[in-house]
């Protein structure tokens, strides 16, 4: 009995394996080329803004640009006591801390209930939190100015905080309120049968399985309020600034100071570094919540 026939079919499937695994090499190859470009044109940014703010003057401005150059720290310290950049990140450190905690103190009661239990008008709530995401925040400044001026409550970290927490609460409100759905409500039924009260289970059930959800939601809300210039530009003078607000006191008609405007864009930068480095395995978690059932 001929074999020609089977040696031919097994020629054939191996020229076709081996044409699969070249067209998966090629598609890793432009995958891993793909990522690179992206890694590279996220981070690039970065890497020039903290290089700029370690480089004199002169480096700063030179054509081409300089690569090797001595570091200074003239920019930072220039940055924290000449323009006061380190009063500025003190008041931002307390005013998106305190707008983050409140957020999640009261969004998260307000996730549970919306997710766990039936009531009237549950649906024109939800739609009022989702909707205040809405609003432009141009259209508000202007009312928002008129009522803290009234209130006498300008220049002040309250007034802010109190902003800042109208528009990270629907933020909070609308994470948790999907990943408290995505807890078996089992699990509630079993542990009232077990005696516990309702405040019982949202407290020792519910809210450790919903961690992922409430962390992500707890660096929105502190970005959001971190990063907020337009705000506290209007309703801040002197004693309440931010570091965005900060950040601007470099324009000039003169001359643009770059080693310093990197300098305090890195300080500004680096508590959010910090603060995504601290907490990016809940992130990683959270962001992913649904993805796998």
């Amino acid at each position: 009995m001929s074999t020609a026939p089977l040696q031919a079919s097994n020629d054939g499937a191996s020229k076709r394996a081996k044409r699969a695994r070249a067209a998966r090499r090629r598609t890793t190859g432009w995958h891993f080329v793909g990522l690179l470009v992206v890694f590279l044109s996220s981070v690039f940014p970065f890497y020039w803004m903290v290089t700029t703010s370690l480089k004199s003057q002169a480096d700063a401005l030179a054509y081409p640009p300089v690569w090797l150059f001595k570091p200074t720290l003239s920019h930072y310290s220039a940055a924290l006591f000449t323009h006061e950049v380190g009063g500025s990140l003190v008041n931002s450190l307390i005013i998106a801390s305190s707008t983050t905690l409140l957020a999640i103190l009261l969004g998260t009661p307000a996730a549970y209930a919306l997710a766990r239990y039936e009531f009237r008008g549950k649906e024109d709530l939800w739609f009022w939190f989702i909707s205040n995401r809405m609003v432009s925040p141009v259209v508000l400044a202007v009312p928002f100015f008129l009522i803290a001026t009234k209130l006498d409550l300008v220049d002040t970290h309250i007034v802010l905080i109190l902003l800042y927490l109208t528009f990270s609460l629907p933020i909070v409100v609308w994470i948790c309120t999907d990943q408290f759905r995505n807890i078996p409500v089992e699990l509630d039924e079993a542990a009232r049968l077990d005696g516990a009260s309702p405040w019982r289970v949202f407290w020792r059930i519910n809210l450790p399985l919903a961690m992922p959800g409430i962390v992500v939601s707890a660096i929105f809300a502190f970005i959001f309020s971190w990063n907020d210039l337009l705000y506290a530009l209007v309703l801040t003078r002197t004693e309440a600034i931010t570091s965005p607000v900060a950040a601007t006191s470099y324009m000039s008609g003169y001359e643009l100071p770059w080693g310093e405007i990197m300098a305090t864009g890195t300080l500004i930068v680096l508590p959010m570094v910090v603060f995504a480095l601290a907490v990016s395995g809940r992130l990683v978690q959270g962001l992913t919540m649904g993805a796998v059932k």
